[in-house]
């Protein structure tokens, strides 16, 4: 995710509650430098999180697998703070009562759900995709 992160132009990584240590050395070689290249921090409480976030401006969203708004119709120029979840459990109830919205990744075939890594660059290139068309670049090339 922090690869995903560095290559989408998100503006940092926040490792919350018990995520994953960012010095954790398969984290370190799975980041491939962009550990390195994309600011971060640890904060251990992400309700006090989200709440702070939107108490500065951010529009706090939690990924969820249903019922939440469709990723590709959000606009994504709004300052925003997305909180991903683990596979097993996603974001608890608590947290996600928390955070402001929800949103989710329409899914056609019959697999319950993506795993957050494949969630985070899917919503990610989105957000970079929009801001690339708002600011008169293409949003995407041909090959």
């Amino acid at each position: 995710m922090l690869r995903t992160a560095d290559a989408s132009g998100v503006s940092a990584v926040i490792f919350s509650g018990e995520s994953v240590d960012p010095y954790n050395p398969k984290t370190v070689r799975a980041s491939a430098g962009s550990l390195f290249h994309v600011p971060f921090s640890v904060q251990a409480d992400p309700a006090a999180l989200a709440s702070t976030l939107a108490g500065s401006g951010y529009r706090t969203l939690a990924t969820v697998v249903r019922d939440g708004h469709d990723y590709a119709a959000l606009d994504w120029s709004v300052p925003t703070a997305l909180f991903l979840g683990n596979e097993a459990a996603g974001l608890s109830a608590d947290l996600l009562q928390a955070i402001g919205g929800a949103v989710a990744i329409p899914m056609e075939g019959r697999a319950e759900s993506l795993n957050v890594g494949v969630a985070c660059a899917v919503v990610c290139f989105e957000a970079l995709r929009q801001r690339r068309s708002s600011a008169g670049r293409p949003a995407a090339s041909t090959i």
